[in-house]
């Protein structure tokens, strides 16, 4: 009763239309984020951490939908097609929302057009694995190898267009070499194929590469960002280890489809910063390799429509491309 009040109210004394008037009682119901992967991956563990913060803060359930398939495209279009109130969010990353624009033939939406950002959640480092019945023990040594072996060598990703494919493409295009890409339908089958010797090549993030480095399983040679990271210290970049120009940092990032009223965005983007800014979040992502950060709405924007063009060039000199 007291909201319907409160929207006559609003409608009578401010002349404000109806969507702005349900904005200032977001939210009154469930929340869905919606997962464009399977469950169990980085970006299912951090929606769901994220989940139960905003939901302690809010008073209203966070309930995660994991809708894999398609490189995360069935999951994006769904919260592209949802209503824009808030109640339908994507956790989407920089394959759905940049190098996908390039990768497939015919996206069904538009990452600009489409979506409303939020802010970003997370950045995730990359690490090259290869099976231990590889001889090389540098990036250097892989390369040399792949030059001598033309189309011999495979490579394993969790799916097409996402960071487990990117990393491998960015190397192939720098380096100049042919291996071949060997697409599984998530992680952990991609992982197994590798551990067993089936494919010899993979990246993956430092949460699941460490262990099973350190366990003999898996040898890694470098890490994919610019810089060294902290989790990883004694890691050597790909760029400094022979290949000038590598720098690939995945990001994640929450959006709510085009036109969500703009109190909605900015609530969500307030309440995402201050779960992830919280010490308890920070401490439980940085021990699994995970880079906790935010940005606004804009910043986001711009960071998208300024990738768009970089992997637009890169996929396309690598000939990678999905239906």
């Amino acid at each position: 009763m007291n909201m319907i009040l409160k929207m006559l109210c609003c409608l009578v004394l401010s002349g404000a239309p109806a969507t702005a008037c349900a904005a200032q009682n977001y939210p009154a119901r469930p929340v869905r984020v919606v997962v464009p992967f399977a469950p169990g991956g980085p970006m299912d563990i951090l929606s769901r951490a994220l989940g139960e913060r905003i939901t302690s803060r809010l008073g209203q359930q966070v309930v995660v939908d994991n809708r894999g398939g398609g490189s995360g495209t069935i999951g994006s279009e769904i919260v592209a097609r949802a209503a824009p109130d808030g109640y339908t969010l994507l956790a989407g990353h920089s394959g759905t929302h940049v190098v996908n624009v390039s990768l497939f033939k015919k996206l069904p939406y538009d990452p600009l057009r489409d979506f409303s950002p939020i802010t970003l959640t997370a950045t995730l480092p990359m690490a090259l694995l290869v099976h231990p019945s590889i001889s090389a023990k540098s990036v250097q040594e892989l390369i040399a190898l792949a030059k001598a072996k033309p189309g011999e060598l495979n490579y394993a990703t969790a799916s097409s267009g996402g960071p487990t494919h990117m990393s491998a493409v960015l190397l192939t295009t720098l380096a100049g070499i042919n291996i071949v890409h060997v697409p599984y339908n998530g992680n952990a089958p991609a992982l197994n194929d590798t551990i067993a010797g089936r494919v010899q090549i993979m990246f993956s993030n430092l949460l699941t590469a460490s262990p099973l480095a350190n366990a003999g399983k898996l040898r890694m040679l470098a890490i994919t960002t610019a810089k060294r990271t902290r989790q990883a210290p004694d890691l050597p970049t790909i760029a400094e280890s022979g290949v000038p120009g590598y720098d690939y940092t995945p990001w994640f990032a929450m959006f709510s489809p085009a036109r969500t009223p703009r109190p909605v965005l900015q609530l969500l983007n307030a309440e995402i910063i201050k779960a992830i800014d919280s010490a308890d979040m920070q401490q439980k992502f940085s021990k699994q390799a995970i880079d906790l950060t935010t940005s606004t709405p804009e910043a986001l924007d711009a960071l998208i429509r300024s990738e768009i063009p970089k992997w637009r060039k890169i996929v396309r000199d690598s000939g990678a491309s999905v239906g």
